[in-house]
């Protein structure tokens, strides 16, 4: 049975033409800059610096793969940095679709969302997109311990009427909230 806990580091991409032939199935993490993507991919291997957390955002420029049993991690760049240079905005989509647009193992796409805010306009672009594309992907709501019981509800009111018909999973790291849930949607998505 796959598991998370032997993930190690593997390469990073700064082009999707230097993008290894996928050769395995890959679970793609997708999300605004400083969402949360490296806390989540650390809190589901159980290992606290295996992804890079900083502090500012933008700092993720490439796409980084972990090597699992049997399967790849994805670490895709956070979208909607308002102070990346054009330049910078430029190199990121061509990454990001490139990564997308060659014939790719992916699974399954993690989508993490800010359950503190409404779907910002990049985000509702990005799931629309994966919805055009016909991937399968559930939202993890992160942050979810910034939220009181009341918010917390709300959120979850918010997100399914935003979110029609899509798994959403909120996600602490602090509170040990989601974490398992979101484990076996990605090895179920691996065994398929």
């Amino acid at each position: 049975m796959p598991n998370l806990r032997n993930v190690k580091f593997l390469k990073s991409y700064g082009l999707s033409t230097q993008l290894d032939f996928s050769d395995r199935p890959e679970i793609v993490f997708s999300g605004r800059s400083n969402v949360g993507k490296s806390t989540l991919i650390n809190s589901l291997c159980g290992q606290k610096n295996l992804a890079r957390v900083s502090s500012s955002p933008g700092k993720t420029a490439t796409i980084n793969f972990f090597e699992a049993d049997g399967f790849y991690l994805v670490d895709l760049p956070g979208y909607g940095y308002a102070k990346r240079s054009d330049d910078e905005k430029k190199r990121w989509a061509e990454l990001v679709e490139g990564y997308f647009s060659q014939d790719r193992n992916i699974s399954l796409v993690v989508q993490l969302v800010d359950s503190r805010r409404d779907l910002t306009d990049d985000d509702a672009d990005m799931i629309n997109f994966l919805i055009d594309g016909g991937y399968n992907f559930i939202a993890v709501l992160t942050k979810w311990d910034k939220l009181n019981k009341t918010e917390q509800t709300e959120a979850e009111e918010r997100f399914s009427k935003s979110l029609p018909g899509i798994k959403s999973i909120p996600f602490s790291s602090i509170k040990k909230i989601g974490t398992d849930e979101t484990i076996r949607e990605i090895i179920k998505a691996v065994k398929k």
